[in-house]
């Protein structure tokens, strides 16, 4: 794989027989940002702010920009991104490709509703502006598009207001997968910004159990409020643990120890980021499951099968005694995704992550494969590493047409692994 740096977004594309793919900071935590055999193009240096207008809160970058240094520099004018995943450590381009989700979807839909245009280089040299009334088509297959459509080089988002960079958040402990739904339908309506981490191993009565999360943007606080400040201090995990200290016992060990302290704050403020991006305080995380890596496994279900979908899934997660040291339950909204390829849609999404125990997982991996495609639902590209092609073109119907509108000269390991 051939590697090229790209800074300059007004440069044409390389002449290259290999396929093409742009990579912003490598978090897609699968094979959508892999190109076995072929070039990517590093769009991390093409990373300026190009103009902001702070009067309506538009804002002009290059797609190499990340996420958090975007926050960094409108929190303090009152100006918020409208949609965020759970890492800052993502670029506004692989926020597009992947048209992200964040714990608001029930009230903003995802990062592609809220892209005004952007500039995209395509491989027969032209640079073309696309939104969604000109070459909506494009645009359409652009948002969501795993970079398949060609090169994002500058993006104009709208931006949210906010009075302050602070949150206020409560935590709520439930004892089982009934009680998260009656914390969810009662708060949803009152809190913008909601989730679970849930425990995927209990059984029985205590199947699901979990803390909800709930967050808000915090109006002014009185003269004199002692609110909490932001300081990065992530840390790095090192090295890779020993694949043997994930086990059942040690899951089981975290998930109740997390369950019993995680909902001792209550309500409280906090700043924006510190809610937001828990995960960001130690850097290399996914080191806990050792040099074998781990199988990340994220799906969406309908509303009318989620119920009973989501419990058959931590039953045979919970019958395996695989479980996953983080799993994240929270609800979509109705408000349409505007890409071809996008993800997020109307109904209820789990996100796990499974040590890879080889032949083991792969089994119990198809077995809720099985459970998501008998409810409707979908995987997430964006988190993928062996999802099926069957599973692919039932989860995205508009695969075929998406495939008319992809750029002849890029392509990536997922989508040749999803063309066969």
């Amino acid at each position: 794989m051939r590697l090229i740096e790209w800074r300059d977004r007004t440069a044409p594309l390389p002449d290259a027989v290999a396929p093409l793919l742009a990579r912003g900071n490598g978090r897609s935590r699968g094979d959508v940002c892999r190109n076995d055999g072929g070039v990517l193009l590093l769009t991390r240096g093409m990373d300026c702010m190009i103009a902001f207008d702070r009067a309506t809160g538009i804002l002009d970058c290059e797609a190499g920009m990340l996420l958090g240094d975007l926050l960094h520099w409108c929190l303090p004018q009152g100006w918020m991104l409208p949609v965020v995943p759970g890492t800052r450590f993502v670029t506004v381009g692989g926020a597009i490709a992947n048209d992200v989700h964040g714990r608001n979807h029930r009230v903003a839909g995802s990062f592609g509703r809220h892209v005004l245009e952007m500039d995209l280089l395509r491989s027969t040299g032209e640079h073309l502006r696309i939104g969604p009334t000109e070459r909506a088509d494009l645009f359409a297959a652009t948002i969501g598009g795993l970079g398949l459509t060609g090169l994002i080089t500058r993006v104009r988002l709208r931006m949210i207001p906010i009075s302050s960079n602070l949150m206020l958040t409560e935590s709520i402990r439930f004892g089982h997968l009934d009680a998260f739904w009656e914390i969810n339908d009662r708060l949803g309506p009152e809190w913008a910004y909601t989730m679970a981490r849930i425990d995927c191993i209990t059984r029985g009565r205590s199947l699901g159990r979990g803390v909800f999360f709930a967050g808000r943007h915090a109006p002014p606080q009185p003269a004199g409020t002692r609110v909490p400040g932001w300081r990065d201090r992530s840390r790095s995990l090192p090295f890779d643990l020993p694949s043997s200290l994930i086990n059942r016992y040690t899951v089981r060990a975290f998930n109740a120890v997390y369950y019993r302290t995680a909902a001792f704050a209550g309500r409280r403020l906090q700043h924006v980021q510190g809610h937001l991006f828990p995960l960001d305080r130690v850097h290399d995380w996914n080191r806990i499951h050792g040099r074998r890596g781990c199988y990340p496994y994220h799906c969406v279900l309908p509303h009318a099968h989620a119920r009973d979908g989501i419990r058959t899934l931590l039953k045979r997660i919970a019958a395996s005694g695989q479980g996953s040291f983080l799993a994240a339950l929270k609800t979509f909204g109705d408000l349409p995704a505007p890409g071809l390829l996008s993800f997020p849609r109307s109904g209820v999404t789990l996100a796990l992550d499974f040590a890879n125990r080889g032949s083991r997982t792969l089994r119990l991996l198809a077995d809720l494969d099985d459970i998501v495609s008998a409810a409707g639902g979908a995987l997430y590209p964006g988190k993928d590493a062996r999802m099926s092609v069957t599973m692919f073109r039932r989860g995205f119907p508009q695969w075929e047409r998406f495939a008319t509108l992809v750029d002849p000269a890029f392509s990536s390991t997922f989508w040749r692994r999803m063309n066969p």
